[in-house]
């Protein structure tokens, strides 16, 4: 099929006033900026528009991103970030209040969950939380293993099977899932981030933005434009990261606009 590239013909991107962007194969590599990224943010803001990152990523806490960011010369304010882990400690709120969490997570993921009043237990908790966890060790994955299959509530903070990097991919928390699922027979009851509503929502709510005029501008499409085309944003796919063009073909999930990368949006924006 012929897809139509680096291209606006009905002129969506103009009633775009927010664009909630990826970050790993979309916006950066590792710590590389892709090219045009940065010159692409500036136009953002040159044009009354406004950003703010949206990552499945949950290896790190919002911290990291913060002083990722600015080291690499992009400091942002704290509503321009969203993360997943961000948008699971709201879910838990919401819908677990006070309940105790074996949480499977690097040691800074954990350290937020506390500080945003998440009570962690490991011995007996009420209910489970899987995450992008690259401090992951055969323990780990035991007592997870049979917390899942005694039958707790199993949550997750994303489905990304795997993470783009500066020198190929590495297992995500989607691949973790498939683990657990080998050994326990299940797969998690609810996945909070992109495709999700709950983390568009969430985005939403810190944006100030309505449906009709939020971009998500991502390098997945079972992830980042699912949730865009699936909840009412325009959904961008940039070929910068993990999707090829090839992919949409045998997708049911179909992206409003492709570019190659964020940079061939600025001329028309």
């Amino acid at each position: 099929m012929q897809y139509l590239i680096n291209q606006d013909s009905e002129n969506r991107l103009s009633r775009i006033r927010c664009f909630a962007l990826d970050m790993d194969g979309t916006v950066y590599l590792g710590s590389r900026w892709i090219d045009g990224a940065r010159e692409f943010l500036h136009r953002i803001e040159e044009t009354g528009r406004r950003f703010c990152f949206l990552t499945n990523n949950s290896s790190k806490n919002a911290r990291c991103y913060f002083e990722k960011l600015a080291d690499m010369g992009l400091p942002i304010q704290p509503q321009q970030l969203v993360t997943s882990g961000h948008a699971t400690v709201a879910y838990l709120k919401k819908h677990h209040p006070g309940k105790k969490v074996f949480l499977l997570g690097n040691p800074q993921l954990c350290e937020e969950f506390i500080s945003l009043g998440i009570p962690l237990e490991e011995d007996h908790p009420d209910l489970v939380v899987t995450a992008f966890d690259t401090s992951l060790t055969y323990a780990k994955m035991c007592r997870v293993c049979d917390l899942v299959r005694a039958g707790l509530p199993y949550l997750s903070t994303h489905p990304d099977l795997n993470c783009p990097t500066e020198t190929g991919f590495v297992p995500d928390s989607g691949a973790i899932h498939a683990f657990i699922h080998a050994s326990a027979g299940r797969w998690p009851d609810e996945i909070i981030g992109k495709p999700n509503r709950a983390i568009i929502d969430f985005t939403l709510e810190q944006t100030g933005s309505l449906p009709e005029e939020t971009a998500m501008v991502g390098d997945r499409l079972y992830t980042d434009i699912a949730a865009g085309v699936n909840n009412g944003l325009t959904g961008i796919l940039v070929l910068s990261g993990e999707a090829a063009l090839k992919d949409i073909d045998g997708s049911d999930v179909h992206p409003d606009l492709i570019f190659n990368s964020v940079k061939e949006m600025i001329p028309l924006l």
